[in-house]
């Protein structure tokens, strides 16, 4: 027996929300029921459920039971998948097999959160992730709470490795908020240029508050089928990977970045492509020495370093490889791996409007954990 071909059909998002409201099982909720819509199907038409939820232990952290209020029932698969910012990739390459083996048919995956809250700032939840003992317990007793400081550890020791200048940031910042203005869903759409980024409030040296995303309540859920009759744009998943480098943090390696292109290689060889073939790169980046990791590390830049290809405007529109087209997470949305992941979807069913980028067929996604830990890889293509 031929195994059915896993198409993904349906994309439901909530509003990208700056202030208090819903909470994540409400916004969970609104999301499903939307991508639902998008392929005119009812709970009871799922036998599947993953769910993803930010890290840390909170106590509306979306889970399994999201199941009951989201009106489901007879479920062949229901789990809740958590593997950091690489968690959406992974949702997608389960409910790819579940399809593929009988599992279940029709699958939801869905990803809420709502970091922001009466009286305190997202940060203070995402200062706290990581525990107080082993390592992590000796980076809170000297200061580093949250990944901001962290990252700017890794930026400085990247930037000195590399040889590039910090104006690299500047052109990554700048170029996601251009983007950011032909989305109607980013959350930051005001014109940004290098004064603007300089004048921003630097957090821990070398990012700036604009070389951090922007965390928002909301929620978005994708629907994967292997039925044929169901959905009319599909997109093709023709290939996944993932890498775990499982970083010690100890003398003798790399404790910052280095792996993950495995990741990478692995989709494309199963998609059959080269990195030639791509038309877009969705890409994380939480902050924006990120995308330039990224690019550098998965080899997206070809022969020319990453600072010139993203200084040269390779990334922006009109660009060789246009990235992160809705503004990434610096200036659209930050909510984790479905950012990159509904962005490519939007590209790839001509959906963009100002910012869509011509004849968009096949994409990378890329979703990455914890501090460069995981690295998880997706290549979509319009099914024609």
């Amino acid at each position: 027996m031929t195994a059915p071909q896993v198409t993904l059909v349906g994309l439901g998002m909530t509003a990208m929300s700056l202030r208090p409201g819903a909470t994540a099982l409400e916004l969970a909720c609104q999301a499903t029921a939307a991508a639902l819509a998008d392929v005119g199907l009812e709970p009871a038409d799922v036998d599947g459920l993953l769910v993803g939820s930010s890290q840390g232990i909170r106590p509306d952290r979306l889970g399994v039971g999201f199941a009951a209020q989201g009106g489901f029932a007879d479920l062949r698969l229901l789990e809740h998948v958590e593997i950091k910012g690489a968690t959406t990739i992974a949702m997608i390459q389960r409910a790819r097999h579940a399809i593929a083996t009988g599992e279940a048919s029709t699958v939801v995956c869905v990803f809420a959160d709502a970091p922001l809250a009466e009286g305190k700032g997202s940060g203070s939840l995402y200062a706290h992730s990581g525990g107080n003992t082993g390592v992590r317990g000796l980076e809170r007793a000297s200061g580093l709470l949250g990944s901001v400081p962290t990252y700017a550890l890794l930026a400085q020791r990247w930037l000195h490795i590399t040889g590039t200048s910090t104006d690299a940031l500047c052109a990554v910042a700048t170029t996601a908020r251009r983007w950011a203005a032909g989305n109607p869903d980013a959350v930051n759409r005001e014109p940004l240029d290098e004064d603007g980024y300089l004048a921003s409030t630097m957090i821990a040296e070398p990012l700036r508050l604009l070389d951090c995303a922007r965390p928002v309540n909301g929620a978005v859920a994708v629907v994967l089928t292997g039925q044929e009759s169901i959905g009319t744009t599909r997109l093709k998943i023709r290939g996944a990977g993932r890498d775990h480098p499982v970083r010690r943090r100890r003398a003798g390696a790399e404790s910052w970045f280095g792996g993950g292109r495995r990741a990478v290689d692995n989709a494309l060889a199963e998609a059959g492509i080269a990195r030639a073939d791509l038309d877009i790169a969705e890409l994380y980046d939480p902050f924006s020495i990120v995308t330039l990791v990224l690019l550098d590390e998965y080899r997206l830049t070809g022969d020319t370093p990453v600072g010139t290809f993203v200084r040269d405007g390779h990334t922006g529109p009109g660009g060789t490889l246009p990235t992160n087209t809705g503004g990434g997470q610096l200036s659209g949305f930050y909510l984790q791996g479905m950012t990159p992941l509904a962005e490519a979807v939007i590209q790839l069913r001509g959906a963009g409007g100002g910012r869509q980028v011509p004849d968009a067929a096949i994409a990378l996604v890329g979703g990455i954990g914890g501090r460069m830990d995981h690295h998880a890889a997706l290549v979509l293509e319009r099914a024609a």
